[in-house]
């Protein structure tokens, strides 16, 4: 009886290592599973301009063509999802999307539950008002008493709560481009989104003219941003210093107007 015992015990045990042999191979790094997929799934909002559509309905930017370009170097297909901004980080982990790829800021957030890329480009978050109404809004403290428009769980939202300035009231939108259309329906006062979309959407030449961006309220970083231990960090990393060695990363910098913000990789 006590050696028939043993036997069965040693059979499960064999049968235990071999499960745990057969669920070892079955996991897969992040580059693995996008490949399986056979697509990237690239998490953004309609933010030009980094991300938005053109005529066509078909998504294009600065941010969405590096994208395209990564994914056709990855060897699969690019899928681009509108996500809420605010759960960003709840999307990435839950797989619904693989990265998050939107002139996105590096913040502690950010840094701290996700694996990131190096920053590729400058940015800062700035005031866009009415051209008539700019003397009144030079820095943070001209926001006292105003209706103040940012995009949830944005940058924009942090810096201007980091001020400290008493707004009549917050209005938080789902996206910095409906923060903007706020202040161009006069529902608001300010908004405080980032200066990348401030110099392709505001001023003369743009399709709101009458607005302006006053201040700047801090320096930041653009990065892209993985699961947390995805090996997809590093290999855009060295996709970064490809495509700016051969001069593609410049290149679609210039055709979208961020020439001046791209950092050396």
């Amino acid at each position: 009886m006590k050696k028939l015992l043993v036997t069965l015990l040693a059979v499960l045990m064999c049968l235990s290592l071999a499960a745990c042999g057969k669920k070892e191979e079955t996991v897969k790094t992040d580059s693995e599973y996008v490949k399986a997929n056979g697509k990237l799934v690239v998490g953004i909002t309609d933010f030009a301009p980094m991300d938005y559509q053109d005529g066509n309905g078909e998504w294009i930017g600065f941010d969405a063509d590096m994208g395209k370009a990564f994914a056709k170097e990855l060897g699969v297909d690019v899928e681009f999802v509108e996500i809420d901004w605010d759960n960003k980080i709840m999307e990435l982990n839950s797989k619904s999307i693989d990265c998050i790829w939107n002139g996105m800021t590096l913040t502690d957030e950010v840094k701290s539950s996700t694996a990131t890329s190096n920053p590729y480009s400058n940015n800062s978050q700035v005031i866009v008002v009415k051209k008539e109404n700019a003397e009144k809004f030079k820095d943070a403290d001209g926001l006292a008493g105003y209706l103040v428009a940012v995009e949830a769980g944005s940058a924009g939202q942090e810096v201007f709560e980091e001020t400290g300035v008493a707004a009549k009231e917050v209005i938080y939108k789902d996206t910095q481009a409906n923060a903007l259309l706020e202040v161009a329906s006069g529902t608001v006062d300010a908004c405080i989104i980032d200066y990348a979309m401030a110099a392709a959407m505001t001023g003369e030449g743009t399709s709101y003219a009458d607005l302006v961006s006053t201040a700047s309220l801090n320096s930041e970083l653009y990065g892209v941003a993985f699961r947390t231990g995805s090996d997809l960090a590093d290999k855009l990393n060295d996709f970064f210093k490809k495509t700016y060695a051969d001069g593609t990363m410049m290149t679609i910098a210039t055709t979208y107007g961020i020439e001046n913000t791209i950092i050396a990789q």
